[in-house]
C-alpha cells in the first residue's frame, strides 16, 4: 500500500513538473508570436510610408462646378417657374414631375446616400435631384459611371 501510494505521489509529481514545463514552453511561445506581431507591424509601417492627404506635383483636383449644374437643374426643371415646362420633363425623364419627386422623396428615405450631405472637406456634395437623375440616366442607358 505504501508503495502505491509512493507511486502515486511520484506519478503525480512529474505531471505536475510537466504541466509546468508546458506552460513554461506555452508562456515563451506566447512572447516570441506578440515580438514577431510587433516587428511585423513594425516593417509594415516603415513600408507604407508617410503620406498626409494630397501630394504636390499629383493629380490636381478637377473643379466640377457642381454647385451650379445643380442650380442650374433645379433652375430647369424643379422649381414652379422653371425654364422647361412639365411635357418637356416628361420627355427628358420619361415620368411625370410628381413621380420624379415621390421616388426622390422615397429613395432619399431609404438610403442616406442619396442626401445632400458635406465631405470631408466640408464641401457641400451633390444634390438629391442631381443623384438620382445620374441613376436615372445609368438605368436607362445601361452605362455606368465614369
Amino acid at each position: 500500500m505504501e508503495e502505491f501510494r509512493a507511486c502515486l505521489e511520484r506519478q503525480e509529481k512529474e505531471t505536475r513538473e510537466r504541466n509546468r514545463r508546458a506552460d513554461e514552453v506555452n508562456e515563451l511561445q506566447r512572447q516570441v508570436d506578440e515580438q514577431v506581431l510587433i516587428a511585423v507591424a513594425l516593417q509594415e509601417e516603415e513600408n507604407q510610408g508617410h503620406r498626409r492627404g494630397s501630394q504636390v506635383g499629383r493629380r490636381r483636383n478637377v473643379e466640377r462646378h457642381r454647385h451650379s449644374r445643380g442650380k442650374n437643374l433645379l433652375e430647369d426643371y424643379f422649381i414652379p417657374t422653371s425654364l422647361y415646362s412639365d411635357v418637356d420633363f416628361r420627355r427628358r425623364f420619361r415620368m411625370q414631375p410628381h413621380l420624379f419627386n415621390k421616388v426622390m422623396h422615397d429613395i432619399c428615405n431609404y438610403d442616406a446616400y442619396f442626401v445632400q450631405k458635406c465631405d470631408a472637406a466640408g464641401v457641400l456634395g451633390l444634390l438629391s435631384e442631381q443623384k438620382l437623375t445620374t441613376v436615372i440616366r445609368m438605368l436607362a442607358y445601361g452605362a455606368s459611371a465614369d
